[in-house]
């Protein structure tokens, strides 16, 4: 897949509010910090004019931000999930918008899960997957700072994520915002699942 054309939408902080378009839609989700708005402007080829911001400080994201891809589907950051620091009001209110729009029968088509190379599978994580799962929803697992790994730590990477997630390993996607690795991979495998709709 190409990428030819990207347009922000909207953002929306009523999980049962109108969407901004009727194009199928893929949701990125992941916990905060795990590297999403990164991985959304390499995958995107914007990483000289961001389209989604990117923050030292976990959390920042508070909203569905809607992206128009190559007029054919709907990016859809979710919020990031699992930082302590937040108030426990403001997550519950994350979680309320979160599992209120991805249960909609308009909602997303897929979903991109990521998850940091250099953490063990996390409970969060797993009970993502799980919600995700349970909704019949196509799920990749974008595998986000392989760069930081050593040669030996990327030793049967994916198949360990797999086996902890309980995942196929086809399902399993290493990705590093910093040289790009892993980026083509996944725009092919969002184009096959989109294809298959």
């Amino acid at each position: 897949m190409k990428i030819r054309s990207v347009e922000f939408l909207a953002s929306v902080v009523d999980p049962g509010a109108a969407l901004p378009d009727h194009l199928p839609q893929v949701a990125f989700s992941g916990r905060s910090n795990v590297g999403k708005s990164s991985l959304i402007n390499t995958l995107l080829g914007r990483t000289r004019k961001k389209v989604a911001r990117v923050s030292t400080r976990p959390g920042k994201t508070q909203a569905l931000n809607f992206y128009r891809v190559n007029e054919a589907f709907l990016l859809v950051d979710l919020p990031g999930f699992g930082y302590a620091q937040v108030p426990r009001a403001m997550r519950d209110g994350w979680k309320h918008l979160v599992e209120g729009y991805l249960s909609r029968e308009d909602g997303p088509v897929a979903a991109v899960h990521l998850v940091d190379a250099r953490r063990d599978p996390m409970e969060v994580d797993r009970t993502m997957l799980e919600y995700l799962a349970g909704l019949g929803l196509p799920t990749l697992v974008a595998v986000t700072k392989v760069d930081k790994l050593s040669r030996s730590e990327r030793t049967g990477l994916e198949r360990e994520i797999a086996e902890g997630f309980g995942l196929d390993p086809t399902q399993v996607l290493p990705f590093s915002s910093k040289t790009r690795e892993g980026r083509d991979e996944l725009l092919g495998a969002i184009q096959g699942l989109l294809a298959e709709l």
